[in-house]
């Protein structure tokens, strides 16, 4: 249900401090209360030693940078700007030519301010330019749009001594890199980009005033004065992103394993969902498109981050740097890790609004938020996805007052999208918009699957959370819509290939474009569409085969590595019951993202190329590639709800099932995230007793008031509260719940057990041609 290559330090140095946490759980800690998506906790919810892999900063209004990354030219004491402690008594100082890259500790972002200790004048400009990746740190930035490759330096205008910070409109959403230079030869002011003129704030949501735009920088007079020297005794970052919590370190969730690249990736997806939360008022980097609405004349190569794209005061997005816009698609991954790492669900809450708010009269939903719906802009997949965030944002907040105020145009939009499943029984897709992948047209894989799924948590909606009449009165016919639908999709099944097809007709099965999907493939085992597990379990084998040496390809979009779609991948092997394969691609995949070259080790890309480039095919450019994308997160969500196996049946996990899975590659695990309603904590691990042998040991602990099933080996029935299982793996895996304290003193762990061998496989080729041909022309 949707709902390591690298073995860990940690438990090799303190396994005894782990099973006393164990014990811990098991017997000392109180049971919970929960906690509010409206007042976030100000502490972290589950504190330990697993603390040491958050990348958030302890304190974002001032984040510094780690090390001197590259100086050339005219660049006197570099490094003395990294020991600020020492005030103006050591300073950098630059001269015409000089330039300065530096390192910052984790992709970060926000407003630079520097500390100017002396000027020479009083007419100067620092050059600033941004990247996440060391591959484009240099004169330019990184690119924000697709109109050219890099995007212009910020010219920041230093007058005097003192602090001086970047104007808010020039938040820089995402970068590990900063290059401070003074230009040799000052260009004249009318050809620079500066934070003298900026464009002035814009909110489209506020209908009663005319939007205007400055232009920016552009003067007619010339300058004639010489660049000079400037000496800075100092520079920080002011961190405007994950608004909602005072204290960005305090988790509602964690993850901690055997495997200490399992531990970093589970964080960085968490840090990631943090850097894509933004303040409303500082979205959308599509300044070519914002011009659509907001009519700025800002110049091409320029970008900013004031175009106000919902109302309230925090918002998920799909990337930090860019599109820095609430789309569905990527909410789909995004909004579950959310729940389960730092609960900041009124962001979500308001993406979902700034959806619903611009939904067009016939029920569609626009493809993503402002500064999009202004333009009929519209995808079938995206505006279902939107229907998912609405079920997993009422799953883990219960907020059905919100849910009954937005009923009638979720029914609407619902109703929409069942009009496209015709008598074949598949849905026919009338937009190509998806996540960029080309072949989104006719009688889809995709969107059959996932319109299936969608109709499952419709009618949990209707009938269990709100008991709605109409909606009952309809479900009769919606039943009938399924039974269709799962004899419609067998039309899609490629009997040589074990893989379904993307869609009748020549991507379809023999056709002259024959694609077999990782997103379809993968959906179809998630949505449950099918319910013969011997064919689930068929295809999750048949995806793993696939795999190159950098992940797992998206076959739909030549050359590509989605994160994405192979979120969807993980979510569907847990489905088929092959929880082997989602560690695994979890460590292969993104594994290499956090250590590959030119990637930023420590947030997930949007995608890279079959062969291991940073390079997201869907962009000519490869400076475009946003390093921080909320879309591609999803083992922070399957870690908690499928490998550890917490997952929630009805809102906030009053019934739930779990059905934890220590996988092959895992000696110990263990993780928990919290809810309204309370805590919910497992340690799972391998032990050993003499006499007894080999053992699993399951402690966990539940919320009073919920209730459910632990799938372990046997299937059991449990109410809230703490509850120890074992499994006997010498004696024919016999489960056995015991008490709490049950035979602590005589469990040891397991040495003799070993981690399996990790499979070598070859990378990717790149098809050049067909690179060539699917660039994703627009901003």
């Amino acid at each position: 249900m949707l709902f390591g290559m690298i073995q860990s330090n940690f438990f090799d140095h303190a396994i005894l401090a782990y099973n006393a946490m164990a014990h811990q759980l098991a017997m000392n800690l109180p049971l919970s209360v929960g906690i509010s998506h409206l007042s976030l906790p100000h502490q972290a919810v589950f504190p330990g030693p697993w603390d040491e892999y958050i990348k958030t900063p302890v304190n974002k209004s001032y984040i510094r940078p780690a090390k001197i990354w590259h100086v050339e030219g005219s660049v006197a004491v570099p490094e003395a700007v990294l020991d600020w402690t020492k005030g103006n008594d050591s300073s950098t100082t630059i001269g015409p030519g000089g330039l300065v890259i530096l390192e910052f500790p984790e992709n970060i972002a926000g407003r630079a301010c520097f500390d100017i200790s002396s000027v020479d004048g009083s007419r100067n400009h620092l050059a600033l330019a941004y990247s996440e990746s060391p591959n484009f740190a240099g004169h330019f930035s990184d690119a924000t749009t697709d109109r050219q490759e890099r995007d212009l330096p910020l010219y920041l205008p230093i007058h005097s001594t003192g602090i001086t910070c970047v104007r808010p409109e020039f938040v820089r959403g995402a970068f590990k890199y900063l290059t401070v230079f003074v230009p040799k030869h000052p260009p004249r002011s009318r050809d620079i980009w500066s934070d003298d003129e900026s464009p002035s704030t814009s909110n489209v949501l506020d209908t009663h005033s005319e939007t205007q735009q400055k232009h920016l920088g552009v003067h007619d007079e010339a300058t004639h004065h010489k660049a000079r020297r400037i000496s800075i005794s100092s520079l920080y970052i002011n961190c405007t992103a994950f608004p909602s919590n005072p204290n960005p370190r305090a988790y509602t969730g964690y993850f901690s394993s055997s495997s200490s690249l399992l531990n970093r990736i589970w964080y960085s997806g968490a840090y990631t969902l943090q850097l894509t939360t933004i303040d409303p008022a500082e979205g959308s980097a599509l300044i070519d498109y914002n011009r659509r609405v907001d009519h700025n004349h800002s110049p091409q190569g320029s970008w900013y981050s004031n175009f106000t794209i919902a109302n309230g005061t925090a918002i998920t997005t799909d990337g930090a740097k860019r599109d820095r816009m609430a789309y569905p698609g990527d909410m789909a991954i995004a909004v579950p890790g959310i729940a389960v790492s730092t609960y900041d669900m009124t962001a979500v809450r308001t993406a979902l609004d700034s959806l619903f708010i611009r939904q067009y009269a016939d029920g569609a939903l626009p493809y993503a938020g402002p500064p999009m719906g202004y333009g009929g802009e519209f995808s079938d997949t995206y505006h279902l996805h939107t229907l998912i965030g609405v079920w997993n944002y009422v799953l883990f907040t219960n907020d059905i007052r919100w849910l009954q105020s937005h009923w009638s145009a979720y029914l609407k939009a619902f109703e929409y999208s069942l009009g496209k499943v015709d008598l074949t029984g598949l849905f026919h897709v009338t937009s190509n918009n998806d996540w960029l992948r080309p072949g989104m047209t006719g009688h889809n894989l995709e969107a059959t699957s996932i319109m299936y799924y969608v109709m499952q948590n419709t009618y949990k909606m209707a009938d269990g959370i709100l008991e709605d009449p109409y909606a009952k009165e309809q479900f009769a016919r919606w039943k009938s819509l399924g039974d269709r639908m799962e004899r419609g999709i067998n039309i899609l099944w490629c009997e040589d290939l074990g893989l379904y097809c993307d869609n009748i007709g020549r991507r379809g099965c023999g056709g002259s474009q024959e694609t077999l999907p990782q997103d379809g493939n993968s959906w179809v085992i998630i949505s449950g569409i099918i319910s013969n597990q011997t064919r689930r379990l068929e295809l999750s084998n048949n995806l793993r085969k696939r795999w190159t040496k950098y992940g797992a390809p998206a076959t739909e979009f030549p050359n590509v590595i989605s994160p994405f779609a192979s979120s969807f991948e993980l979510l569907a092997h847990c489905a088929a019951g092959n929880h082997d394969a989602a560690v695994e691609l979890m460590e292969l995949m993104w594994g290499y993202m956090l250590d590959g070259e030119g990637f930023t080790n420590s947030t997930c890309v949007e995608g890279y190329r079959i062969d291991g480039d940073i390079q997201y095919p869907a962009y000519r450019s490869p400076a475009r590639n946003s390093h921080a994308h909320g879309w591609s997160t999803g083992p922070t969500m399957v870690l908690l709800t499928e490998v550890l196996g917490f997952r929630l049946e009805t809102p906030l996990g009053r019934t739930l099932t779990v059905e934890p899975h220590l996988t092959k590659w895992l000696k110990n695990a263990r993780g928990g995230f919290a809810t309204g309603l309370g805590r919910f904590e497992m340690v799972l691990r391998r032990m050993r007793v003499p006499v007894l042998g080999r053992l699993e040991v399951l402690d966990m602990e539940t919320p009073r008031g919920s209730e459910g099933t632990v799938v372990f080996g046997e299937t059991m029935r449990v109410a809230g509260g703490k509850h120890r299982f074992v499994k006997y793996l010498d004696d024919g895996m016999r489960v056995e719940r015991v008490g709490l304290g049950w035979m602590e003193g005589e469990l040891v762990e397991d040495e003799e057990w070993q981690r399996p061998e990790v499979e070598e496989r070859p990378a990717g080729v790149v098809d050049w041609k067909a690179l060539e041909e699917n660039y994703v022309a627009g901003p």
